[in-house]
């Protein structure tokens, strides 16, 4: 490529020239290509270790002028073909107009021009990506594309200088981390180290420093560990694996490929080997821990931070801490944990202006809100800028006018309209009808045929609050004690403020642990979960999407039906119609919004405990809360978070309790009982009262609680549970315990607990107050649990979870398809590693159809992933038995038209398989059957299921019935479609003359390689000719039946060729020529199509032998002087007239077929050899290597890469 000029003060340092004119010189580096001796491996060596481009640009071009002794480098290439063109363009276009200047600093400046020209022309058709990327970091990519054969989709992302530890060996060399790959090269005296490893393959990633490898990197897969280390900033270098797995482990998850993101704005400036990929991922780990600090929306972005200082009113002083601006909030975090934290939502914002700046208060910011609330910002670094971003958001937020009402705005909606959300009227606040509603009344379903509307009684209060309004005001200590709770939160809410600006502080956290009072229960669930924010910007969306998702008959819905009534059954607000529709209506709008989850067990329990605080609309948001962002993955089909979080469970018991730890592994509870203690947030296993007490503290500090007081638990019973014996003793124990957790401060009226209370004789077991619990939580060494720590344990468990996960389908597809399939149990496995590894890299190298078309969790393991034509093809030619040359892919796309059962243009696993094994284990009549079945168009084949292939169909085959039939109709299809089907060779349709020419070119293919070649060839070219003649023979007899309809299984046009002349009618003599000389023209393509391997003159002139396959030319030999059984190769005069025409009325069936190749031993012995695709597996995965090592004199192979 063009280079920008450069001086070159050594031209002959490490270089050799190869061409010179008096204006350039040609040169490539010492040691590429072959030869080299010493000095090439020293060359090299050295262009590897001090990354010099060199290593990916061996040659370059220098312009020189007269005596100068200095150079300028004006071009590089890293092939010789590249630097030639490069060469030659200058020799044509300015070596004329070199020779007319007088002055050599002109020519310099000419040429440099010239140059500096063609690279802008260049720059103009390249992407924005590539131009903010600088240009050191452009070669590194291309370095890596052409030293691990990867395709230009591959991005990647950043390499570094390390050393890779090969046994006890360290390598130095440089590892490249794309998006999709760790690749790592080292070249050093001639031996050289290629590693490649998928990110979708590492089981297991961590830093670690021990006395054989100081501070490394362990990258861990299925079947190797790999250790690098020697890295200068190993913890920027190890956020980025991490990075890169998660992105790779959410690809296994969700299926989809990762996107760049193209809203990320420009640097300012280009900077130094840092890409926009880098910057990408930089900046979306600073918002995922931005979101995660504040409990924002997934679509929030942080614009920047400073440092500053907040003034607390309420504790009359500047707190230290940090300023966060993002597109719709203002957030501060104090530098101290638990010491201030504030959100301040953009639309609350009415006023942002500079205050005065004094010594004592250097550059402040005054920020009003719509609540009379007033925020001091100071010591703040560029202060103008920060206004001016401030404000500049604020002109893009809608204005959100909320109720005065009520402090939360709960009460009434937005009147303005923001882009793409839709307004709903505020809420009717009309008296509740004293009456319960029914199944058909207004209190349960709303009138007007619709599903849900504000007059509702669950759209404007709590189920608590409404089957509570008519009991007896309580004035016992109990109540007392609760409207103490209350009045604590009033003396808060007005020295820190209420609703969303309010600042949070330890005393908020103080009050939490002491219990939310129920009155404002939904309130606080909602401010601290951050759902009231999202609430307040979608106005109308549930109402909406309530519409929109009732009625629906899915697979969510009918588990939402199955499950409705077993939500709190002990709770009188679901033992009636008004709490059980409540329920259905929000499970079933969040299926409809997030199908990727739909419904989960455990949704329901959860949702009903947020129905009885929450109106309906609150709930939903409130779970929207829960399943996308507090609790990540916890509600889809195989509850990967929740299990992620078990592990981290078992890692923190084992570091807590290490003696508990040991002793609960060998009895297996651990994994047994902590499943459903995260799934419910213990709603399930404890009272009611006591459960929805750490609900409260969960929603304030988010999963750590959980942890906190399941490790209480666990050390509560530390002394009975190491007694226990067995797994069920252990789970009786715990049992009981929780069972006995009560809330002795509760008002509302005892709950039945339908656990079983489990008790030991006759004694009740001792009561333990929840409040204790929760205490004891805290202030043990439990207590010190932070957010980023179980963040990164996640991480670790996050990669084995899933790995797991993955085998367990492997081993489910396995067990499924063992049964109709020949291959063993090892190499199913390895075949759906190599299936699946082409589906996955689908989605982040292009595909016809995007990932999620290929990918339904829905379907079971085996028909889950899928591949298009051209992956199949790939697999085709690289496990296939029947290897065509150039003739492979039409084969493949026959093979993979007649697999594609419902002509979506996919194959599932199963099919795939059932390809492979009628080419690998069938006998001769199925293969033979297969092979005739590829060559006759699709849509005339019979819909039987093929007992070479077994071709899947569908249940629901399309009927062509007007008519509606009744259920028994149906049911008699359905078991005349479940019996078992057996198809005959005579179900085979006939193949005409154009498809068994098809046949013979594909026979001839196939033979090309095979150490019988000759043989086979006159094996083949005698069945040819005999099946020629049985087609003849069987024509002149139909012919001489009475005329009959031309039969449309055979007369149909071919899928492989255009529309054909019809045939001439022709003297039976002329007409079986006719046919020959299709059949040699035929074999005369395909023997181009896959040329014989050189062989010299004397082989060819003694190659005379009958019984081997000649071909010889009609124009130099008479027609009498061939030899019956030698095959014509290109018929001349008449023949070749009456050969390009198809005779319409040939053909012949599958049986005469199979009993002419009985016919020839060594057709029959081919047909009856087993493949070995063990070898093919293996030869398929060396195509993307893992390791190699290479010993050599020097680096010619990235020269043969490059040309």
């Amino acid at each position: 490529m063009w280079i920008t000029p450069e001086e070159v003060l050594l031209a002959n340092a490490l270089w050799v020239s190869e061409r010179a004119n008096p204006f350039f010189i040609l040169q490539r580096r010492k040691g590429h290509g072959k030869g080299g001796g010493i000095t090439g491996l020293l060359v090299g060596t050295m262009d590897v270790v001090l990354d010099s481009s060199a290593r990916v640009a061996p040659y370059r071009i220098l312009h020189q002028t007269g005596d100068s002794q200095i150079f300028w480098s004006i071009a590089c290439g890293s092939s010789r073909k590249e630097i030639t063109g490069h060469w030659e363009w200058l020799e044509t276009n300015l070596l004329q107009t070199l020779s007319i200047f007088d002055n050599d600093e002109d020519i310099t400046t000419f040429v440099k021009g010239k140059v500096s020209g063609i690279i802008a022309e260049e720059n103009k058709s390249k992407a924005a990506q590539e131009d903010e990327d600088s240009g050191k970091f452009r070669e590194a990519e291309q370095k890596m594309r052409k030293l691990f054969g990867m395709p230009g989709e591959e991005k990647l992302v950043n390499y570094y200088s390390c050393s890779y530890w090969k046994g006890r060996v360290p390598r130095q060399g440089w590892v490249y981390l794309s998006v999709n790959h760790l690749c790592f090269y080292s070249f050093l005296l001639g031996k050289e180290v290629t590693l490649v490893v998928q990110w979708t393959e590492v089981t297991r990633l961590e830093k670690n420093a021990t006395l054989v490898f100081p501070e490394s990197v362990r990258v861990s897969t299925r079947h190797t560990e790999h250790y690098f280390s020697m890295f200068l900033n190993i913890n920027d270098t190890f956020k980025l694996m991490e990075q890169l797995a998660t992105i790779a482990m959410r690809q296994l998850l969700d299926n989809e490929g990762f996107s760049a993101d193209r809203t990320l704005p420009k640097a300012c400036k280009t900077l130094k080997n840092v890409s926009a990929l880098k910057r990408d991922l930089d900046a979306r780990a600073k918002n995922e821990r931005y979101r995660a600090l504040f409990r924002l929306t997934p679509d929030e972005r942080l614009d920047g931070h400073t440092d500053c200082t907040l003034w607390t009113p309420f504790a009359k002083m500047h707190i230290v801490g940090q300023l966060f601006v993002s597109n719709n909030y203002i957030c501060f975090c104090s530098r101290e944990e638990d010491l201030c934290q504030l959100i301040i939502p953009l639309r609350e914002v009415s006023i942002v202006e500079k205050a005065d700046s004094s010594s004592v208060l250097p550059c402040p910011v005054s920020i009003s809100t719509k609540n009379k609330m007033t925020f001091l910002f100071a010591n703040l670094k560029d202060r103008d800028f920060l206004v001016q971003r401030i404000s500049d958001f604020l002109q893009r937020t809608p204005d959100k006018l909320w109720s005065d009402g009520h402090p939360l705005a709960l009460s009434g909606y937005s009147v303005s309209q923001s882009e793409g959300m839709c307004v709903s009227p505020s809420p009717s606040t009309t008296p509740l009808s004293s009456s319960l509603p029914t199944p058909t009344g207004a209190g349960g379903e709303p009138s007007q045929g619709r599903h849900y509307s504000p007059s509702l009684p669950t759209a404007t209060q709590g189920l608590l609050r409404i089957y509570q309004k008519d009991d007896p005001e309580d004035h016992g200590p109990k109540a007392t004690k609760e409207k103490m709770k209350e009045e604590s939160w009033n003396i808060h809410f007005f020295e820190f403020g209420r609703g969303v600006c309010m600042y949070r502080t330890s005393k908020t956290r103080e009050l939490v642990l002491n219990g939310i009072p129920e009155s404002l229960r939904g309130e606080l669930w909602l401010l601290f979960s951050g759902a009231q924010n999202e609430m307040a910007t979608h106005p109308g969306y549930y109402a909406e999407l309530v519409e929109q998702a009732m009625g629906r008959c899915t697979l969510a819905t009918e588990e939402i039906e199955r499950d409705l009534h077993r939500s709190m059954p002990e709770h009188h607000a679901f033992q009636n119609e008004m709490g059980i529709a409540a329920l259905r209506r929000v499970l079933t709008a969040y299926a409809c919004r997030n199908p990727g989850i739909g419904y989960c067990q455990a949704m329901n329990i959860v949702t009903s405990v947020l129905l009885l605080y929450c109106t309906e609309e609150e709930a939903f948001w409130l779970l929207v809360a829960l399943c996308e962002r507090m609790l990540p993955d916890y509600y889809n089909t195989r509850v990967v978070g929740a299990l992620v979080d078990q592990g981290v469970f078992e890692e923190l018991t084992r570091e807590c309790l290490p003696l508990l730890y040991e002793h609960m592994q060998e009895l297996g509870v651990i994994s047994t009982i902590s499943l459903s203690w995260f799934l419910t947030l213990f709603l399930s296993v404890m009272p009611f009262d006591s459960a929805v007490l750490l609900v409260d503290c969960f929603f304030y500090e988010g999963i750590k609680v959980i942890f906190q007081v399941a490790l209480a638990v666990l050390h509560a019973n530390m002394d009975t549970l190491l007694d226990c014996t067995d797994e069920g003793e252990a789970m009786t124990i715990l049992g009981r315990y929780l069972d006995n957790v009560v809330n002795k401060q509760t008002v509302s009226p005892p709950i039945p607990h339908l656990h079983a209370l489990l008790t030991s004789g006759d004694e009740p077991p001792p009561e333990i107050d929840v409040f204790q619990l929760i205490k004891s939580s805290y202030d043990q060494k439990f207590g010190s649990l932070r957010a980023d720590v179980i963040e990164q344990m996640r991480f670790k468990q996050r990669l084995k979870v899933i790995q797991s996960l993955e085998d367990t389908a492997k081993r489910s597809v396995v067990r499924a398809i063992m049964t109709d399939s020949a291959f063993s149990i090892e190499e199913l496995e390895e075949l759906y590693v190599l299936f699946k590894a082409k589906h996955i890299m689908s989605c982040y190298w292009g595909a016809s159809c995007t990932a999620a078309e290929r990918h339904d969790p829905s379907l079971p393991y085996l028909e889950q992933y899928r591949i298009d034509l051209e992956q199949f093809c790939q697999l085709f030619g690289a496990l296939g038995t029947w290897l065509c040359g150039t003739h492979t892919v039409t084969l493949a796309a026959r093979h993979f038209r007649l697999l594609d059962s419902n002509k979506d243009g996919l194959i599932n696993f199963k099919e795939f398989v059932t390809g492979l094994s009628g080419m690998y284990h069938g006998d001769m009549t199925e293969k033979l059957k297969l092979l005739y079945k590829l060559h006759l168009p699709i849509d005339i084949l019979p819909l039987q299921d093929s007992s070479c292939i077994s071709i899947r169909i569908q249940c629901n085959i399309a009927m062509s019935v007007s008519e509606v039939k009744d259920y028994k109709y149906y049911l008699r299809m359905w078991a005349k479609e479940k019996e078992p089907k057996i198809e005959t060779i005579k179900d085979l349709p006939r193949m005409n003359q154009e498809q068994f020419i098809e046949l013979c070119k594909t026979l001839y293919n196939m033979f090309s390689e095979d150490p019988l070649e000759q043989e086979l060839y006159h094996a083949i070219a005698t069945v040819a000719s005999l099946l020629l003649r049985i087609g003849e023979v069987g024509k002149k007899f139909t012919n001489n039946c009475a005329k009959k309809p031309t039969d449309t299984t055979y007369t149909q046009a071919p899928t492989l060729s255009a529309e054909l002349p019809q045939p001439e009618k022709e003297e039976s003599n002329g007409e079986s020529s006719s046919g020959q000389s299709l059949v040699c023209k035929a074999l005369a393509e395909a023997q181009l199509e896959t040329p014989p391997q050189q062989t010299s003159d004397e082989e060819v002139k003694d190659d005379t032998s009958v019984s081997s396959y000649s071909m010889v030319s009609t124009g130099s030999l008479q027609c009498e002087d061939i030899a019956d059984d030698t095959v014509l190769i290109g018929c001349a005069g008449d023949q070749q007239r009456r050969g390009s025409t198809l005779d319409g009325d040939w053909s012949i069936t599958f049986e005469q077929v199979l009993a002419s190749m009985l016919t020839e031993p060594p057709l029959v012995d081919y047909f009856e050899k087993k493949g070995d695709i063990q070898a093919r597996m293996a030869t398929c995965k060396m195509q993307r290597g893992v390791e190699r090592q290479v010993s050599s004199s020097s680096d010619h192979e990235l020269a043969q890469l490059s040309t």
